[in-house]
Order: C-alpha cells, then sequence, then structure tokens
C-alpha cells in the first residue's frame, strides 16, 4: 500500500490523539466521514497502525527511575543474538531494546521502582548466561521533554 499525504495527515493525527472521533479527524484531514473511516480501516488492515494505547503518567503513581544500558556481548553469531533479545523482551521493566552499531550492541531502556529494582533485573541477566560480556548504565536524572508521537511529517513530506 502506498501512502499519499493524507494517510500521512490521518498517522499523525492520530498519534496525537487516538481518540479523536471519525468526524473530527475527518475535518483535520479535509475528508468527509466515510472515506476517512475507510482510510483508517485500510491503514490498520496493512499495518500502519499496530495498535491504540494510553499515555501515563508515572510520576503520579509514585517514584520511578529510568535508566539507559548499553550491553556488550561475548560473542556475535546470530543465535547469541537471538538468544539475547528473547530474554530481554521477557523482562517487563526493558521497555526499549534497539541493536545497536559502535561501541557496544545493544541499548536498553529499563523503568524500574528503584536503582536497587534495576541492580537486581541486572544480576538476574548476567546470571542466566544469555552472553552479556559487560554492560554500562546511565541512570537519567531528569527527563526535559519525552516525545510520544512520531515527525511524520517531517520525515515523509507529502
Amino acid at each position: 500500500m502506498k501512502l499519499d499525504r493524507i494517510d500521512i495527515r490521518i498517522l499523525h493525527e492520530l498519534q496525537k490523539n487516538g481518540r479523536i472521533t471519525n468526524v473530527e479527524l475527518a475535518e483535520l484531514v479535509h475528508l468527509s466521514p466515510s472515506p476517512c473511516l475507510m482510510r483508517v480501516k485500510k491503514l490498520q488492515q496493512a499495518g500502519f497502525i499496530t495498535g491504540y494505547s494510553a499515555q501515563i503518567d508515572l510520576a503520579k503513581l509514585g517514584p520511578t527511575i529510568t535508566v539507559f544500558t548499553e550491553v556488550t556481548l561475548k560473542n556475535h553469531r546470530k543465535m547469541d543474538f537471538e538468544r539475547f533479545q528473547q530474554a530481554a523482551e521477557k523482562v517487563e521493566e526493558i521497555i526499549e531494546c534497539h541493536l545497536i552499531s559502535g561501541g557496544y550492541d545493544y541499548l536498553l531502556k529499563f523503568i524500574t521502582g528503584s536503582i536497587g529494582d534495576y541492580q537486581a533485573i541486572m544480576e538476574r541477566l548476567t546470571d542466566m548466561d544469555i552472553g552479556i560480556d559487560k554492560y554500562f548504565s546511565f541512570v537519567v536524572m531528569k527527563s526535559s521533554f519525552i516525545k510520544t508521537h512520531l515527525p511524520l511529517k517531517t520525515i515523509f513530506p507529502m
């Protein structure tokens, strides 16, 4: 499915407000409601829209910490990467896992209740023998801003 500028605008608006009504969305993208709804359904069926979720204000729930962790694996065979990724995916506190280029193999993003919780997870991962050679932790002191939407209009100008 090839996207046009209206599809990009629909995606842009939906990521800003997933609870927008079809009528409101149609107005914003300059379509009538019926064709707008058809486009949204096509975008969902084609896998461009993978789901809808609520954004939670963690600070209101209680204290948490965010930690970015650089992980280097002992070996670099396909099975080593797969074993590590499968184990990391099972850890609920790991909310992002990126295979990257450069001086280490993975960049992980953790959200936990405390430094102790984070350290316990890392000890468990290193004890699991999933190929971790070394890791470095970076505790976030303050997040100046966090964007929850992708810059679709600038990446895919139409």
